[in-house]
């Protein structure tokens, strides 16, 4: 990429994601105006509501009440999915890890096909059983796995790496057998483990929104220890980073991350891996501007993904894991084939 579209790539992509943004919002069964779209989005500053008297009600429900909580909600799993899989290329140094990399997603759904199967009924702040429980299963697995790779106070990445492996092959057959014995919750379990945002509501996003925001702070408040880890951790002791101290947070940040877009949306596979790969390549690696840059590209990409699902085949709606794998998959593929020298040398 030019230096031009280095310099100004968060401020593009921002540009991008906004316009996006009132596609998704005027795009689905109704079809509403870009001008009407618009008015309807600024109707809500004080003293401007006589102004856009003129606007449908019908279209100020559909807007407020429908599609923004889902754009607002599309936007944190893309940024939330895409910054964990930033943290975990840099963490691992290698470009295959994905936010699901240490097992999150398996505890996740192990946790919603438990609360399905069993038919577990409680809320907290607005929110259902199933992504609760998918969220505390996330969060779980994780700390398993972080004590059993841990070797006194240091945390071997190969080790985080392998206990990861082991801990969601066996989170995965115990889902499995759940799924076996699930009768007529099985359609239930499949639909959730496919991911999808239909039905999310404000609450969704008020819950999720304060950890995308310890989530990325903590990421960024890393971005320069990151940067030097690159180098190797010996190395990087040796400059005066405190890598193991760093390693937690990093971890904390970003299993904080994936476990948030797991609960509100299931398993979303792709956006971790590719996003980070592809702003990489196009303005580099150094995370104080790859981190941010990423989470707006996952934001751009997931919206995207979740407007395909919606529209493709209306009124049918493909869930939106399948649409992130169906084009996804491809595109990492060609990738791989293009950059395969600098990914594999």
């Amino acid at each position: 990429m030019p230096d031009f579209g280095k310099r100004f790539a968060i401020p593009i992509l921002i540009l991008a994601l906004f316009l996006v943004s009132l596609v998704f919002l005027g795009t689905g069964a109704v079809q509403i105006p870009l001008k009407t779209t618009i008015k309807i989005l600024f109707s809500q500053l004080p003293g401007t509501q006589e102004g856009f008297s003129d606007v449908p009600p019908t279209f100020r429900e559909i807007i407020w009440f429908i599609r923004l909580p889902r754009l607002v909600l599309a936007m944190v799993v893309g940024v939330c999915l895409a910054v964990a899989g930033t943290i975990f290329q840099g963490l691992f140094r290698n470009p295959m890890a994905d936010p699901y990399v240490i097992g999150a997603s398996s505890g996740a759904a192990l946790g919603a096909t438990a609360s399905m199967v069993l038919a577990v009924s409680w809320t907290w702040m607005g929110l259902g059983s199933v992504p609760l429980a998918a969220f505390l299963g996330a969060l779980v697995t994780v700390i398993v796995v972080y004590n059993l790779a841990r070797v006194g106070n240091v945390i071997p990445v190969q080790n985080l790496l392998l206990a990861g492996i082991a801990v969601s092959a066996f989170l995965s057959s115990l889902v499995s057998l759940l799924m076996y014995f699930s009768d007529d919750r099985l359609h239930a379990v499949v639909y959730w483990l496919m991911g999808g945002l239909s039905g999310r509501s404000w609450d969704y996003v008020m819950w999720s929104l304060p950890y995308l925001v310890v989530g990325v702070g903590l990421a960024i408040y890393c971005a320069r220890d990151l940067n030097v880890m690159l180098l190797g951790e010996e190395a990087a002791e040796h400059l005066g980073v405190e890598v193991e101290t760093s390693k937690r947070i990093l971890l904390v940040a970003a299993s904080v991350l994936t476990a948030i877009a797991v609960a509100a949306s299931g398993i979303i596979g792709f956006v971790g891996l590719i996003v980070p790969h592809v702003v990489r390549i196009l303005i580099g690696p150094d995370h104080w501007k790859l981190i941010p840059a990423a989470g707006v590209a996952g934001a751009i990409l997931v919206v995207l993904a979740d407007l395909a699902a919606r529209t493709l085949l209306a009124p049918v709606e493909i869930p939106l894991g399948v649409v992130t794998s169906l084009f996804g998959a491809p595109f990492f593929i060609y990738l791989l084939r293009r950059h395969r020298r600098t990914y594999f040398s």
